[in-house]
Parts: C-alpha cells; structure tokens; sequence
C-alpha cells in the first residue's frame, strides 16, 4: 500500500505524489482528499470514499491511499506501505506567518482532547504550539490557561489554508480569535 499526502489545499501535490498517484489502479479516500486529486487520477482507476477507517489495514497491497495534508502529521502516516509525504497545515502556517518550523512544537487535538498545561509547558520553553483544532477544541479556555499561568502570547488562526477562502485571524491570549471548526492555530511569539 502506499499512503499519499495530498497536500492541505489545491494546488499542493508534490511530484512524486502526481506520479503515485497517475499511475494507481485503486485509490482510497476522503471526499477532500480524492477531489484534491482528482486531475491527476487515471480514468480507468477504481475510487472508493473511505466509510470506514479501521478497515484500512486490510486493502489490497497495490492500493493507494490518499491523506489529506501530509501522512505523518495527524493523517494516515500509522497504515502499513510506502509514504509519499505531502505539504502539510504545520508548512503552510509557518510560511503565512513567516515562522521557522525549529520553533514550533505541533499538537494536535482534532477528534482528541486538550491539554492546557502540555501547550504551557512548551510555551513556558520559548516555543510556539501549533494546534489542528476542531469544533469541540475550547481556545477561549486554553487562552485563560495561558493568562492565568503569566503566559501571555499571540494567537493566530488560520483556516482554509491554501484554499482561495484562506483566512489568517490574529488575537492574544487575553483576546483570542475565534475558531471556526477545522482549523490551525499558533499560539506563541509570533
């Protein structure tokens, strides 16, 4: 199997993905994902949305599989087979904001639970912490954390990245932005 990353928007497919995936037989997943690369999958190559996660370490070894953004951070990176990585949320983030990647400690807690005194430790460390949030992810509370613990930060938002919607909102812990749903947030000295 390989487990392609398509990239976090259009547009933002590597080489060796459009090769990976030009030359399947069977592709495997998300609506977002298979729309992502959807110019570049051969005509006659089996799709099939993907309806149930956990049954993904059982297709046929010449499958690919595609990951939103890139395997190895909160993706598909954990199946067995071949990465090709993709160009990921925490990339694109660091580059809006002009960020270097050797700052910044990625957390997520998408379909996970948060927790503020791990994001204040690696603030206390100077570090910035990257967030993939989701609608149930509580930052007017980690915000209260941060301020209540003397750790007073920015705050950035980004959501749609790399798509023609892309919105960067900018806040600090004592006036953070909100968060629609899925989204990339980077809290720290930015």
């Amino acid at each position: 199997m390989i487990i392609v990353g398509v990239g976090a928007g259009p547009g933002m497919l590597t080489e060796e993905a459009i090769k990976a995936i030009g030359e399947a037989t069977i592709i495997y997943g998300s609506e977002r994902a298979i729309e992502l690369a959807s110019a570049h999958i051969p005509e006659d190559c089996k799709i099939s949305t993907i309806e149930d996660y956990k049954k993904l370490r059982e297709l046929p070894e010449h499958a690919i599989v595609l990951s939103t953004g890139d395997p190895m951070l909160s993706g598909l990176g954990y199946l067995p087979g071949r990465i090709v990585p993709g160009i990921s949320s925490l990339q694109l983030t660091c580059a809006r904001l002009r960020l270097s990647q050797l700052r910044v400690v990625p957390i997520t807690v998408h379909g996970r639970g948060l927790d503020p005194a791990a994001v204040a430790a690696e603030i206390s460390r100077g570090k910035c912490v990257f967030l993939l949030t989701d609608e149930k992810t509580d930052l007017a509370g980690l915000c209260s954390y941060l301020e209540d613990a003397g750790l007073s930060r920015a705050v950035a938002v980004l959501t749609d990245l790399g798509y023609p919607q892309e919105k960067i909102e900018r806040g600090t812990t004592g006036a953070p932005p909100r968060i629609p749903g899925l989204s990339c947030v980077m809290i720290g000295e930015l």
